[in-house]
Formats: C-alpha cells, sequence, structure tokens
C-alpha cells in the first residue's frame, strides 16, 4: 500500500521540536570543569601533537572513523529535478537518519552552492581530512559521472553516489537470483535497459561486471534504442551503443529475456511484457509508478518475475539494503575507496541471503507464514537484522583482499557482535511490528475520539493500512472535528452510544449475565454502557471491534475497570500488569509492572514475571530478566532484596528456560563488566539484563518517567499483559505517535489471538 503524505503533516514533522531531523550529540561526559578543560583547552592539546606527529591516528582521537559526509549540489533530486542545495537539505537530512538507523554511521549532510563540476570537486576534495567517507547525492548527469571518477582518484577515503550504483547493487543481487530460478547465465541473456542516467549507466557497467555481454545490452532513452549510428552521441552513451538493428523500445523488447527500468511510468504495454522471451524477468523500478503495472504484467505474463521500487509488492529494490552496511564495512576497516569488489561483495551477500532461512521475526513483521528463496522473494526484506552482518563483513573482507583497507579485521565474530552493538538489534521492533499490523489490519475502536489526536493517529493508521479504526464519541464533535482539522476519515464509523439503543439493550443483557452476582442490576449495566469505556470493551467481547485503545484523557485505572469487568483476564491469569518498552541509544528495555499492581507479593511478582515473558516474547525479543532491588545477591537485608530473590526462584521453577536473577541493583543489571568482575556466577553476567522486574508500581513508575523527562529515552506503552482479549490503554496525554504505536502492537496482538483460536 502506497503511504499518503499530506503537506501539512510532512511540514509539521520538520517543524516539530527543534527544526529539521538531525543534531550533534557529544559521547564523552561533560559535567565538570575537568570535563570541559580535557575536551577542549588545554587538554585538547595531547591528542592534537598526537595527531600531528601520525595522521591516522585521528581515527584514534577523533569520530572521523564513524563519520560520513552526504554531499549534494540539489541539481537532481530524487522527482523535484534541481530544485538547489537549500531546497535538497530535508533529504540530505533524511539520508542520515538512514544511515545512523540502518549502520550506526553518523553524518553531516552539506550542501554546496556550485554547479562546476571542476569547483565542486575542489570543494569535495578540501573536505577530506574531516570525514571517513562521502556519499554523494542527488547530482545531475552527466556532471555526476565525472565529480565521483575524479574524487575517487583524488581522495583516499571511500566516495560513492549512491544515486549510481546503490539500485546497481541491488537489482543486481536480483537479477542474479532470478536468473537462477529460471535456470538462465547471465552470460547467455539479453537484457534491455529503460533510460540513460546515472542509475541505468551504473547498472549496465555492473551487469557487464557480472558477466553480461556487452553486445547483449540494449540500453533506452528518451529517443529509442541507443545505436552506434545516431548522431552526436555523448562519450556515457556511446558506451551502450549497440549495433543491433533496433529503433524502439518495443522492438527491443521481442524475445528479451530481462528488463530494467529507470525511467517514466507506464511506459510498457502488456504486448511488450508477451513478446519477451520465456519466464521475463522485469525490473520496473520508476517511482513512485513503475514502467507498468504489477498487477497488468502479471496477468499478462503469469511465469514473469518482477521487481518495483515499491513496498506494496514483492522484490522491492531498495537502496535501503544497500549504502549504509556498504559504508560501515569500508569505514571499518578504514578503505581508500568504494572499488568495484566491494561492490560485487555486497551484491553476492545480498544474493546469498535470501536463500538463507528467514528469521521467524522477519517472517512475522511482513505477516507471511513462509518467506522463502523464490519468485516473490529474490532479495532479502529492508527490515531483516541480518542485513548488516552479511553486507558489511563481506565488504570489508573485499577491502582487504583488494588492497585498499589500511586496518585489518581479524576476529570476524567480534565484529558482527560490535555491528549488531552498534545498531541495537531491537531498533526495528515497532516497525516490525507496524509492518506485520498492515498485512492484516484490524478494527480498533478508540473511546476518546473526540480528541484531535485520537482522529489524527486514525488517519495515519487509515492511510497506511495499519488498522481500521472505529470512533467512539459525540458524532457532532467528531465531524466538526474531522472539519476543522482536514482530515479525511471516510469509512470509519462514528458511534455514539446514546444513539445505539438497541445495541445498548443487547450489549446490557450480555453484561447483566456477567455482573448480576457482583452488583449490579440490569438497569446499571444499561447506564454503564453509556461511558465509552464499557461500550468499546463491549464491542471487543461481543466481536463487532478486534480491540480497544483507551486512556488518553483518564486516569489508567477509571480507564481499565471496565475492561476487566467486561473481558477479564485471560484464562489462567489471576492478575493484569503494564509493560513500558524503553527505547534509547544504549538499547531496548522493557519495565514492568509500572501501572497495576501497587505492592505485589512474592507470589504475585512470580506472575508478573510470566506475563512480562509471553509480553517481551510478542516483540520478538528474548527476555533476560533483572529482579532489581537496592541489593545485589543478599548483600542488604530487607522485604524487598528478600521478596524479589524469592520471586526469582519461583520463576526459575516455572521457567527453566528463562534467564533471570536477582535480587540485583539496576546498574549492576545492566552492566556486564561490572558483572563479570563482581558477580560472574550471575546468569545475566554474559548478555546483561533487557527486562527489568521492580518490586512495586512506586520504582517502576518513577524509573521509566525520569528516564524519559531526564534520559531522553523513548517509551512505547503501557502495553497491558494478561487480558483475554486485546485491550490496550494509553498513557495520559501520548502523542499521536504513542497513539499509532499502540494501535499497531494492538492490531497485532488480535492477530496472534486470531491465529491461537485457528491453530
Amino acid at each position: 500500500m502506497s503511504i499518503k503524505i499530506r503537506k501539512q503533516d510532512a511540514l509539521n514533522y520538520h517543524t516539530q521540536g527543534q527544526p529539521g531531523k538531525i543534531e550533534v550529540v557529544p559521547t564523552k561526559v561533560l559535567s565538570s570543569q575537568l570535563d570541559l578543560a580535557l575536551a577542549y583547552s588545554p587538554g585538547v592539546a595531547e591528542p592534537c601533537k598526537e595527531i600531528a606527529k601520525n595522521k591516522e591516528d585521528v581515527y584514534k582521537y577523533t569520530a572521523k572513523g564513524n563519520l560520513v559526509a552526504v554531499i549534494s549540489n540539489g541539481t537532481a533530486v530524487l522527482g523535484l529535478g534541481n530544485i538547489g542545495p537549500e531546497a535538497s537539505k530535508p533529504v540530505m537530512e533524511g539520508k542520515g537518519v538512514l544511515f545512523k538507523k540502518f549502520a550506526g554511521i553518523d553524518v553531516f549532510d552539506i550542501e554546496i552552492d556550485e554547479n562546476d563540476p571542476d569547483e565542486f570537486i575542489k570543494i569535495v576534495k578540501a573536505l577530506e581530512p574531516t570525514f571517513g567517507g562521502i556519499n554523494l547525492e542527488d547530482i545531475k548527469s552527466p556532471e555526476c559521472f565525472k565529480i565521483e571518477e575524479q574524487l575517487r582518484k583524488k581522495m583516499n577515503i571511500p566516495v560513492m553516489h549512491d544515486d549510481q550504483h546503490g539500485t546497481a547493487i541491488i537489482s543486481s543481487a536480483g537479477l542474479l537470483n532470478a536468473l537462477e530460478l529460471v535456470n538462465k547465465k547471465i552470460e547467455e541473456i539479453v537484457l534491455v535497459v529503460n533510460g540513460a542516467g546515472a542509475a541505468a549507466v551504473s547498472c549496465s557497467r555492473l551487469y557487464l561486471s557480472l558477466g553480461l555481454k556487452k553486445e547483449n545490452l540494449i540500453m533506452c532513452d528518451s529517443k529509442g534504442v541507443i545505436t552506434k549510428d545516431r548522431a552526436n552521441l555523448d562519450p556515457i552513451k556511446a558506451e551502450f551503443a549497440t549495433t543491433r538493428k533496433l529503433s524502439t523500445l518495443s522492438e527491443a523488447l521481442k524475445g528479451a529475456d530481462a528488463f530494467v527500468g529507470l525511467s517514466v511510468a507506464d511506459i510498457l504495454t502488456g504486448e511488450d511484457i508477451l513478446s519477451m522471451a520465456n519466464d521475463p524477468i522485469v525490473f520496473a523500478l520508476a517511482n513512485p509508478n513503475p514502467e507498468i503495472a504489477y498487477e497488468v504484467a502479471k496477468e499478462v505474463r503469469p511465469d514473469l518475475i518482477m521487481g518495483t521500487g515499491r513496498s506494496d509488492h514483492p522484490n522491492q529494490i531498495n537502496n535501503v539494503l544497500g549504502f549504509p552496511y556498504i559504508f560501515r564495512g569500508a569505514l571499518d576497516v578504514r578503505a581508500t575507496e568504494i572499488n568495484e569488489a566491494m561492490k560485487l561483495a555486497a551484491v553476492h551477500a545480498l544474493a546469498n541471503l535470501a536463500k538463507e532461512t528467514v528469521p521467524d521475526m522477519v517472517t512475522r513483521a511482513y505477516g507471511n507464514s513462509v518467506i522463502e528463496f523464490g519468485r516473490e522473494y529474490l532479495i532479502p526484506k529492508p527490515l531483516d537484522p541480518r542485513l548488516i552482518t552479511s553486507i558489511s563483513p563481506s565488504v570489508a573482507k573485499a577491502a582487504m583482499d583488494s588492497g585498499v583497507a589500511k586496518h585489518h579485521i581479524e576476529d570476524w565474530g567480534k565484529y558482527n557482535e560490535d555491528l549488531l552493538k552498534r545498531i541495537g538489534i531491537d531498533q526495528k521492533l515497532i516497525s516490525r511490528v507496524i509492518t506485520r499490523a498492515k498485512k492484516n489490519p484490524k478494527r480498533v475502536v478508540f473511546t476518546e475520539a473526540n480528541h484531535h489526536k485520537i482522529l489524527k493517529a486514525a488517519q495515519i493508521l487509515k492511510d497506511e493500512g495499519i488498522a481500521i479504526p472505529i470512533l467512539l464519541g459525540n458524532r457532532k464533535e467528531i465531524e466538526e472535528l474531522i472539519k476543522e482539522h482536514k482530515l479525511e476519515l471516510q469509512g470509519c464509523p462514528i458511534i455514539s452510544p446514546h444513539e445505539e439503543t438497541a445495541n445498548i439493550d443487547q450489549y446490557a443483557e450480555e453484561l447483566y449475565l456477567k455482573r448480576q452476582r457482583k452488583g449490579m442490576t440490569l438497569k446499571d449495566c444499561k447506564k454503564s454502557l453509556l461511558d465509552r469505556n464499557y461500550y468499546a470493551a463491549m464491542m471487543v467481547e461481543h466481536g463487532d471491534a478486534d480491540a480497544v485503545v483507551s486512556g488518553l484523557t483518564k486516569d489508567y485505572p477509571k480507564t481499565i475497570l471496565p475492561a476487566l469487568q467486561v473481558i477479564g483476564t485471560a484464562p489462567h491469569v489471576k492478575r493484569v500488569a503494564g509493560m513500558y518498552i524503553i527505547m534509547n541509544k544504549k538499547g531496548t528495555f522493557f519495565f514492568s509492572d509500572c501501572t497495576v499492581n501497587v505492592d505485589p507479593s512474592t507470589e504475585e511478582l512470580a506472575d508478573i514475571i510470566g506475563l512480562t515473558r509471553i509480553g517481551v516474547k510478542f516483540f520478538d525479543v528474548k527476555p533476560q530478566m533483572a529482579m532489581l532491588s537496592y541489593s545485589n545477591f543478599g548483600s542488604s537485608k530487607g522485604i524487598i532484596p528478600d521478596k524479589m530473590r524469592e520471586a526469582a526462584q519461583i520463576a526459575k521453577r516455572r521457567y527453566p528456560d528463562l534467564i533471570i536473577d536477582g535480587d540485583i541493583q539496576a546498574n549492576i543489571a545492566l552492566n556486564t563488566e561490572l558483572q563479570k568482575e563482581m558477580y560472574p556466577f550471575s546468569r545475566l553476567a554474559d548478555g546483561g539484563a533487557n527486562t527489568l522486574i521492580f518490586p512495586n508500581l512506586a520504582s517502576a513508575n518513577i524509573a521509566y518517567k525520569l528516564l524519559i523527562e531526564l534520559g531522553g529515552a523513548e517509551a512505547i506503552g503501557p502495553i497491558l499483559l494478561g487480558m483475554n482479549k486485546p485491550v490496550h490503554i494509553l498513557q495520559l496525554g501520548s502523542t499521536i505517535r504513542d497513539i499509532v504505536n499502540m494501535a499497531s502492537i494492538a492490531v497485532v496482538d488480535a492477530i496472534l489471538r486470531e491465529q491461537n483460536e485457528q491453530a
């Protein structure tokens, strides 16, 4: 599904908080006069003198080794054209965000007001002392070829124009695997490339490096087939001119084995696809719409293997599969360039990864029961956590083998561990949840739809196909808010309980059966159902909705009580618990119980552990639990240390495979070096804790709120554990993003419950 972007939403995203998408964050403590003296004057003189003696020490004492410049003059911004350097800055900042998210690489974006290629080259060359690598971006053709070629010759750090090489590397991996599936060899095929820009030229060159014969490559531009007898060919096009007596794209496609489109939408017809050889391979990569619609092409040729640039079709050719990991490998061996060997290594690493068994977390994220190598899975998915440990080491090895690496990696196992630490293996957690929800969106009822945040979140959920929002509240108020905020929520049911007489009567009968021996009369039940939390809970219980999300404007206890009375806890569950996901630069952590149980007993803590164990696994994470206290393994006596230690022992008996230990202090639980030094016997000494169980509600609630406000952590939750059906309570005053995340979790919760019922 194509994501609908509204102008104001995009502008708001870039202006909220501080303008832009990036900031510089110190990596050292700066809390005292001594810290400042070490960071700047006079202490900074010492590393300066060391680097002056040996320039390579710049990698030891500065951030150069993990710093890439994303550089553009804004002359060929994707889909926008020559918009200038200032207007290109949001794109370059965005590229920097992708570098950081997927490979842990820091970026300065640099927009240069210079269109003359020679002057541009001089400016970029002068930046070499600052950066470990240069990513050129959105520079028009043919100047981009000269700029990259000259900078590669003049500079001793990796330089890559991603517009040229990113698509080439990803599509090459897909092409190799597609050819393997149809039992064809690249040396024997005829391949047609439509487009003669930077990406098309780089793709063609890389296909030739993989074994494609030059006489079997046919390149077309807007005028048709590029032939040897065409007048006034520039040197780049002349490189790919064919001697074949062809004129049009349609003629070129007759009998061709493969097509790669880097041009414009809808340039191919069904007849063109029909004229190709058996088992044709079509990579229609024009964005946002391909050279031929996926559905049209597949209907015409069932034997077709197809890839596009879109996420809503199989085989997405997405540059994010390449550039972060290629630069990561190049930086880690201090490569002097990104050469052909390194690009080919990335191609083969991608192609080989697609043939490996796909982890459950990836399969579940994309909503498939099975993802396996085949016609609809030629290249890995963008959220596959194995990309960094497959591509980056392959690129690094190729750099070492080809003689362009100044630093050699000896321990590849440790290198893989370091790669995962750089990005945090769980950093794509919510992305996986949202992707999974999109595969099977469920009906989510929102009890506070007369709030603009809920409606804006509902718009996102509807647009992205994450959920089917049901809006509960005063109809007139909701409709006025929709109009005021220019939202498009047609098709989303609006329900006002006061207007639903028939449903109220039916729901009241059902609620009365549940609560008649717990103090509620039928009249009480009818009155309760005018409360939106009761009404929403009954919708889920009755099957008129799949999940409920509430709590934006009401206190937690008032919100949860109706759900407990109507839906109740899951079988064999005695109590519910609330878990938060806390994400910061150190990783992803799970906190429990933060919202429900005020002062749980030992047995109650053991129940909370069981619920939290299931909750953490829901996110495809193996729980490693610490029972927090002010004591370490009995070092201090008291009610809390004893309670936490005894609860851990009960949990070990109930769940023998669970990694859990305590009583333990929070800093020790998270610091493996301290554990190994002082408590090597701890079950958490090797990997540290990712799940923290608190002794009471006060400590848990205080801890997560302090981390959010003072520690800059991102929190998702509270996630309600132990309910019989999907009920999720928002934190008071949640943001629109929080609401979208919680609704996504609610959808996946409903999907899993449905699957379990069908199993």
